[in-house]
């Protein structure tokens, strides 16, 4: 939901309701029974449904907020009362704030070790892979459980190269309070649309990562976020902070089990790249099909620096994404890579934003896109050339794969040049599955339902190939879930 596309006067009108009443019409078609299991509900405290002054008090209290914290979730709480809702993108009437319990504690305090989690949150970490994860390929992660984090924790040698990887909350209390109160809701400040004025009042959970200068982290941190509670929803903030001159691999995963009423993702990443960092943030967004995933990512990249966005999104009834990148050094640079994947009841309207500030800038954009069932799905991109970005360069490739005739694939470029000395381009490409190429695959002895999942998955080729091989593998089994559930 990025400012400059909120009010580029662009209006969307789906042929989709999305009323509360009809989520159930909407979940089934596609076996995700691996992603869709869940734990009974024995949390061991929420707050009411609904937003008030006193829900916020109760979750300040249980977080311990510092003073300057509690009021700025006041301030954001009365944002958010004065804001509207955005009405140029996916209807959102579905989601009723009422009915929204916006903070939810497990049993569970935050341990150091999975022997110490409880066994029915470990069971659903264990089925997704997370501890497997983290012993074969990562450097730390992290483990969220509704509104908390269940599990932390950082590999000793990274740790030794002065590494910080820790919960928000307890960077807070610790010595790096100061630079998270200086950075924090900075990039995504309160003003800047409902939503994230949300986020501000009710945040929970999520991760503080720095990076010291000139260090590099040869393998990747991971934070999971899993949505266990009916009803609820989940509000994590990341914040990601890599000095210069250094490196680091983040990953974001989530899931969540479906329910026949409606639930709210409205997390929010702000990533900063110091002079010469590098940061590669790569997220698979895999959210059941009750969700709304109104996420708001945001990163700002210093003189000679690089951001590498690589991004999944699956799932969800309605999806509002857009990761902004301001260049703001001269020699900066980013590269987004990202797949979308909009099944029966799914409005996924997603894209991206680069500001160019510094001059010789560039931003590349690759997206692909695949709708099937009535799925619809929506690529808005905003590029932005300030007066000083010059000899900046940008490109923008998005490709749609529609997988029948009752789908729907919208492309909404908005380009503001405010420089003659720049070099930007927009190719946008939309078609269908080729029945010469299904043929030609039928005839050398390959089932239909298995050429069409093999023409997808070339097609999607170039987005997993750019993600960690585990990764890799549950996107493409991701898309295969879809497949499957678009042949039944």
């Amino acid at each position: 939901m990025s400012e400059s596309v909120a009010n580029s006067g662009v209006h969307f009108d789906p042929a989709i309701d999305n009323s509360k009443d009809d989520i159930n019409a909407y979940l089934e078609g596609t076996d995700r029974s691996m992603y869709d299991f869940r734990n009974e509900e024995t949390d061991f405290y929420k707050v009411q449904s609904g937003l008030t002054r006193e829900i916020i008090d109760q979750i300040s209290e249980e977080k311990n907020d510092p003073e300057w914290m509690h009021e700025f979730r006041l301030k954001s709480l009365d944002l958010y009362n004065k804001m509207q809702v955005p009405n140029w993108g996916p209807p959102i009437d579905g989601l009723n704030m009422d009915d929204i319990v916006t903070y939810v504690r497990p049993n569970t305090k935050m341990q150091g070790s999975w022997e110490e989690v409880p066994e029915e949150i470990k069971s659903a970490f264990d089925k997704l892979g997370i501890p497997k994860a983290e012993h074969e390929f990562l450097a730390g992660v992290g483990a969220q459980y509704d509104s908390e984090l269940v599990y932390h924790n950082l590999q000793d040698f990274v740790g030794k190269q002065g590494v910080v990887y820790s919960d928000l909350e307890s960077a807070l209390h610790n010595e790096y309070a100061d630079m998270v109160r200086e950075y924090f809701m900075k990039l995504v400040p309160p003003t800047d649309h409902k939503f994230a004025a949300l986020h501000g009042a009710v945040w929970s959970g999520g991760s503080f990562v720095y990076v010291p200068k000139g260090v590099h982290v040869d393998m990747p941190l991971q934070s999971y976020f899993r949505l266990n509670a009916k009803g609820a929803g989940q509000f994590e903030h990341t914040l990601i902070i890599v000095d210069e001159g250094a490196d680091l691999h983040f990953i974001e995963g989530c899931s969540a089990p479906k329910w026949n009423v409606a639930n709210l993702h409205a997390g929010c990443v702000e990533l900063f790249v110091k002079k010469g960092a590098r940061l590669r943030y790569s997220t698979i967004e895999n959210w059941s099909k009750n969700m709304y995933n109104l996420n708001t990512k945001r990163a700002l990249v210093e003189e000679g620096g690089r951001m590498e966005w690589v991004s999944g999104s699956f799932g969800s009834h309605v999806s509002y994404l857009y990761p902004t990148t301001i260049l703001k050094g001269n020699d900066s640079d980013v590269e987004y890579t990202g797949i979308t994947f909009s099944g029966k009841g799914q409005n996924l309207d997603t894209g991206c934003r680069m500001v160019h500030i510094g001059e010789n800038t560039s931003s590349l954009v690759t997206t692909k896109s695949l709708s099937k069932d009535g799925g619809i799905g929506t690529f808005r991109s905003a590029i932005e050339v300030m007066p000083t970005a010059k000899s900046s360069k940008s490109s923008v490739d998005c490709q749609t794969l529609m997988l029948d005739d009752i789908s729907r694939s919208d492309t909404v470029p908005v380009m503001d040049i405010k420089t003659n000395n720049c070099d930007i381009g927009h190719e946008a490409k939309i078609g269908r599955i080729s029945d010469e190429a299904v043929f030609y695959l039928m005839s050398r002895g390959i089932p239909e339902n298995e050429a069409r999942a093999m023409i997808v998955s070339g097609f999607a080729n170039p987005i997993s190939k750019e993600l960690p091989l585990e990764y890799a593998a549950e996107m493409n089994n991701l898309i295969k879930l879809e497949m499957e559930g678009s042949m039944s």
